[in-house]
Order: structure tokens, then sequence, then C-alpha cells
């Protein structure tokens, strides 16, 4: 390709290559070698400088010709704004083969050994005596958790399976139904009082996660806390579900 004079200090440029199938949008300086230019191109492809041919396209895709004198300056090229710069790999290797990180091998350390790293975020929480590693936060935060847990229980202990109900729910229109759970569960730390709607208006039929709790027709089933729930003479309201 011939040789123009220099332009503009600096050039925005697209890359792309032989071996990916995405482009790039760089910013060079115009007075980069080519030799130069392919070794910082290194890091975008993935393809060896020394591997490396060069090929100038402009804004709309026409061929201008190659980027061929090594010692040439980059801006001495007709390389201007939206122009393209097309890496072709001679080293061998494959189309996408530099996209494909099942093949990158991990790096993967052992808790003794990341434990023993001063540089890391666990060491910097220990030192600093951060989340878990503040012995007075966490002892404070088992208490206030213990304390819950005993105020549930003892809420939960006055309701009894089988008891008429009735929920109120924040944000919720009060709903009605049939104690038929009491107890801790598996999905959820704490004491739950599963209830039976009398309408379908809950999320279950009884089972969450592919464990049962009690039996009844989906989406009548629900899961709330035992400080949402009275006990009490609730006769079955008529909530309009089948008009029309």
């Amino acid at each position: 390709m011939e040789v123009t004079g220099m332009k503009a200090p600096t050039v925005t440029v697209f890359i792309s290559s032989s071996l990916n199938s995405f482009r790039s949008e760089k910013r060079y300086s115009r007075s980069l070698t080519i030799a130069e230019f392919k070794c910082k191109l290194e890091l975008v492809v993935g393809s060896p400088a020394s591997c490396m041919e060069l090929e100038l396209y402009g804004a709309d895709d026409k061929f201008y010709g190659k980027l061929d004198q090594e010692d040439a300056l980059l801006g001495s090229y007709p390389v201007d704004d939206g122009c393209r710069i097309h890496v072709i790999d001679h080293s061998g290797a494959r189309l996408g083969e530099y996209e494909d990180v099942s093949k990158v091998e991990r790096y993967q350390i052992s808790q003794e050994a990341y434990d023993q790293r001063q540089d890391t975020v666990r060491s910097f929480m220990k030192r600093s005596k951060l989340g878990r590693y503040n012995e007075e936060e966490r002892a404070q935060q088992e208490a206030e958790a213990a304390q819950r847990l005993m105020e549930e229980k003892a809420l939960a202990s006055s309701i009894s399976v089988g008891s008429r109900c009735e929920v109120r729910a924040p944000g919720q229109s009060p709903r009605r139904g049939t104690v038929m759970y009491v107890g801790l569960t598996d999905f959820k730390p704490g004491y739950w009082i599963g209830v039976r709607y009398d309408e379908p208006l809950g999320k279950n039929d009884g089972s969450v996660n592919g464990k049962r709790y009690f039996e009844c027709q989906a989406k009548y089933g629900a899961f709330v806390k035992p400080s949402l729930v009275t006990v009490g003479d609730f006769p079955e309201e008529d909530y309009g579900l089948d008009e029309m």
C-alpha cells in the first residue's frame, strides 16, 4: 500500500480477526510503527505479532490494502476513524479457539492456603473485625435470632392444627382458612403456619421444594409467620370467584 502523509495524532478503528467472530473498537496513536501496532494487537486478538498479516478496510468495508511495512508509522497509511483493520493469523490457530474458555485451566487454591494470604478480602475482614469476624456483633446477631425464634415458638404454640384462622399480611386483604401445619420447615428457618385457604388465594398445595407438609388443592396452600395468624371463629366468606 502506498504510504501517505501524517494526519491527526490518534485514530479510532475497528479490529477484526480470522481467529475471532467479533469486532473491537479501539483508539491508537498514529505515531506507532506497524511493528509496535502489532504488539498491541496481540492483547486484542490473541495472535502472535510475528504471525500477523494486516489488512485495511474503509468505513464502507472497501479493501484499501495491506499494512505491510513494519517500520512505517500507522498514521502514514490512509487509516481514518471508522476504518477496520483485519488481522489474518498465520500461526495455525483455529477460528474461535481463543473464545472457548472451557479449555482454560482454572486457578485453584485451598482454603488453608487462602487463609495464609494477607492480600485477600477475607484477611482484610479479619483484621478489621468485620462481618462474621466481628465476634461481638456476631454474638449479638445470634442472640437476636434466638430471641426471635423463641417468640415465634411461643406464638406458634398457641395455634392448633385444625383451627379456623384469618391471615393478615402487609399489603394484602384478610384471608380466611384452616390451620393445617405448625412447626419448623426445611425451606426457611423459624416457625411457620401452614394454612389451607377457603379460596385459591395461596401459592402451593401444601408442599414446598418437593416436601409435603399438608394436603390441599393447588393454589389453596400457603405458609405464613405465626404473627400474621389470628385463630378464632371465622366462617367461610364468599369471595365471589365463581361469578361471571
